[in-house]
């Protein structure tokens, strides 16, 4: 049984649980990392409609295209280990090269690794194994940005979601912003969201006393950041061009 949904109307958004369906909700269990599906419901509710097609090159345990075909959307998945919950329908790619043509996509999200915290795979060029502490990582990162861009069609939109890093001994590691510059380079920024982490070590009181002892914070949030790429759209009667219309 589905859960209620409803449209996000804030840029503040937090959900009570991973998942809107109970499947995929016991399913997501045992898969570090994965999205939580109200935001991509979210996204391709607003951003999407019927039979387009939705491409997660970061795919992990499925989440984008579960969702995406719940709502009647056509949908790929690529990772670069897609045996991770042996699921046949998510195919093996490296993000930074998508097997995909030009301008063949409508929307296109991606929830990235965020530096070395997870160990996603075995693969020498998985970007999980490179630190946000240095620059190869956002290297890798603006590869992947410009692969999105390749495949999208004009006037349509993607959704990036991340988190900033920080581990001690270090300064902070802002990925966010980092990121939104690179995004910058290619897209039109629509909204910048703070989707309230519930990570269960947020639950720890220990993490938080070391918070206090140690002088740091720990990681409350993620950005979602929504952006549109430029097209033929014709600026209407009043000399506006409204971005936000599919």
């Amino acid at each position: 049984m589905k859960k209620k949904l409803n449209l996000q109307t804030t840029t503040l958004w937090d959900y009570p649980s991973q998942q809107y369906l109970k499947s995929e909700e016991d399913k997501h269990k045992h898969y570090i990392g994965a999205t939580p599906a109200y935001i991509i419901w979210n996204l391709l509710q607003r951003y999407t409609k019927e039979k387009d097609l939705v491409v997660d090159p970061m795919c992990g345990s499925g989440t984008t295209i579960d969702v995406a075909r719940d709502l009647n959307r056509r949908a790929l998945g690529y990772d670069i280990n897609p045996k991770a919950l042996e699921r046949k329908d998510i195919f093996k790619a490296d993000a930074r090269k998508i097997p995909i043509e030009d301008e063949k996509v409508d929307f296109v999200f991606i929830d990235p690794p965020y530096s070395t915290h997870i160990n996603y795979s075995e693969e020498k060029n998985c970007i999980g194994k490179l630190s946000a502490k240095d620059d190869e990582y956002y290297n890798a990162m603006d590869n992947v940005i410009s692969e999105i861009n390749r495949i999208m069609k004009k006037d349509r939109y993607m959704a990036l979601y991340v988190s900033d890093s920080y581990e001690k001994g270090y300064p902070l590691m802002p990925i966010g912003f980092r990121l939104f510059e690179s995004l910058n380079k290619y897209f039109i920024p629509i909204d910048i969201i703070s989707v309230v982490r519930h990570n269960k070590d947020l639950n720890k009181g220990n993490y938080h006393l070391a918070a206090i002892d140690n002088n740091f914070y720990l990681r409350g949030f993620n950005y979602l950041f929504i952006m549109y790429k430029k097209g033929n759209r014709t600026i209407d009667k009043n000399g506006k061009l409204n971005l936000r219309q599919l």
